[in-house]
Formats: structure tokens, C-alpha cells, sequence
């Protein structure tokens, strides 16, 4: 079963996104994130829940601000560099994703619940999605 870490700063679309992957077979795992607990990665450690998990899925507003949520996103590569992401974007894409790379990301732009976070979820876990495969 795949391990999943959801965080997302609101509270209500977390629960859906939670909710969504277990009825899909998923084992998950919430947390409040940089918002509303404090975050190792952000004080430059690792992360025990990312440590578990086999991909994550992020809000890209998870931090509250854009500069903060790049940050948060490189301590993540740099702490967790084997552990994808999925980072999910209800609006409009940040400027700063990267899809390939060290910092690399699998985007998914519009409501991260359903097939489509699942669908983003399994580009993440195929090798190349580290290369600039992306999920839309």
C-alpha cells in the first residue's frame, strides 16, 4: 500500500484530499504543515512523516507566503531528495515550480482530489517524473 503525507493549509480540502485516498487504497497520513505546527524542515531537519511516506502532497500555499513555500519545497528536496512530491495548486500555478531537477516537483493545478490527485500521485512515483514528467 502506498504511504502518503497530505498537507495542506486549509484544513477542509485536506480532509477531502485524505478522504479521496483512502477510499482509493492509500494509506495517508495529514499534517497541518508550517501554518499550523512547527516544521522541521523549515528549521533544517528531517521530517518523520516524510521519512514514512512514499510521495507527499503539497499545498504550494502551505506555508501562507510564495517565498516561504519555495523554501519549504527546497528543504524538502534537500532533506527527502527520494521521496516525491506532489504539489498541488487549486488557483494558479507559482511561478517558481520546477518539474525537473533536484527541486523537482509533479504539478497539479485545480481541485487535488479524485482521479486526477491519484493520477498525479502515480506520475510522481514513476522514475522519470523527477525528469519533467507532470501530471495536469
Amino acid at each position: 500500500m502506498t504511504r502518503v503525507l497530505v498537507v495542506n493549509h486549509d484544513i477542509d480540502l485536506a480532509d477531502e484530499e485524505v478522504d479521496s485516498l483512502r477510499r482509493r487504497g492509500y494509506d495517508v497520513v495529514e499534517c497541518q504543515g508550517p501554518i499550523g505546527a512547527h516544521c522541521p524542515i523549515l528549521a533544517g531537519r528531517t521530517c518523520e512523516l516524510a521519512d514514512w511516506a512514499d510521495v507527499m502532497v503539497y499545498d504550494a500555499w502551505a506555508t501562507g507566503e510564495p517565498d516561504g513555500a519555495r523554501d519549504l519545497i527546497v528543504g524538502l528536496r534537500t532533506h527527502h531528495p527520494n521521496v516525491p512530491i506532489v504539489l498541488s495548486a487549486p488557483g494558479i500555478e507559482p511561478d517558481w515550480i520546477e518539474i525537473a531537477g533536484s527541486h523537482g516537483v509533479t504539478p497539479l493545478v485545480g481541485a487535488p482530489v479524485g482521479a486526477r490527485l491519484t493520477k498525479a500521485i502515480e506520475a510522481s512515483l514513476r522514475p522519470t517524473a523527477h525528469e519533467g514528467a507532470a501530471a495536469g
